[in-house]
């Protein structure tokens, strides 16, 4: 473990999740798989191994500060792009079943080689529009939790997301700035796609202390027969 390593495990202890020899092996590969990847392909703009470690790994892993993942049996990460935060997450927690959309079939190539080459069980990977995946019978309602950082504003995410959170569940969008607008903006949204927001927990990420936002909804029945419209409209005609 070198010094990079050790900061990370030390920043995340704080919150009391400990990384394990082989967990730390397996960031580092996803570090190396990132890096080589985003050569050939778009991936991060973020390259250096100390900035992924906080700003990709540990980001990813600070939703697990305001929800007891011991109790989440199902994940949905939409939109996950070079994996974040599904990848991390599950690194840190292997219980999780992990279903990640994504809507460009090469970054799915590249999320598929990751869980090759570290090992991962229980990882499903579906190319597609979360429009259309939220419409099938085995995706929608279906999930404890259901994450997406930094996709789209409030009231296109929450027609993004919360087909796929089963009533009772958790939606989790990670922000930036404050996104207090965007959730105001976004309560006709919520009201339609029955969803009911929580809170919005604040922190900085540790060394450069750049803000973060959380932003908790429950599912609080099943999803509308009409939700989520058709790939591109929630986009173009947010429900506002």
């Amino acid at each position: 473990m070198d010094s990079i390593q050790a900061q990370f495990c030390s920043l995340l202890q704080e919150h009391g999740i400990a990384v394990s020899e082989e967990q730390l092996k397996q960031f580092e590969r996803y570090y190396e798989e990132l890096v080589s990847w985003n050569e050939k392909m778009n991936l991060t703009g973020i390259t250096e191994r100390d900035q992924v470690y906080i700003k990709h790994f540990y980001d990813s892993i600070s939703l697990a500060f305001h929800v007891p993942m011991g109790e989440i049996e199902s994940m949905a990460d939409i939109g996950s792009g070079a994996g974040f935060p599904g990848i991390p997450l599950k690194i840190c927690f292997p219980h999780l079943q992990l279903t990640i959309v994504d809507s460009l079939n090469k970054r799915i190539q590249f999320l598929q080689h990751v869980v090759d080459e570290l090992g991962l069980s229980q990882v499903r990977l579906l190319h597609g529009r979360a429009e259309d995946l939220g419409r099938q019978e085995n995706l929608r309602d279906a999930f404890d939790l259901v994450t997406a950082r930094a996709v789209a504003r409030m009231a296109i995410l929450n027609e993004f997301c919360l087909p796929f959170a089963k009533p009772g569940g958790l939606f989790v969008a990670m922000k930036g700035s404050n996104p207090e607008d965007e959730v105001k903006e976004a309560a006709r949204s919520l009201s339609e796609l029955k969803g009911k927001w929580v809170s919005t927990p604040a922190f900085s990420l540790p060394l450069e202390n750049s803000e973060r936002h959380l932003v908790l909804i429950q599912k609080t029945s099943p999803t509308p027969k009409k939700y989520p419209r058709k790939a591109g409209i929630p986009a173009k005609t947010p429900l506002v």
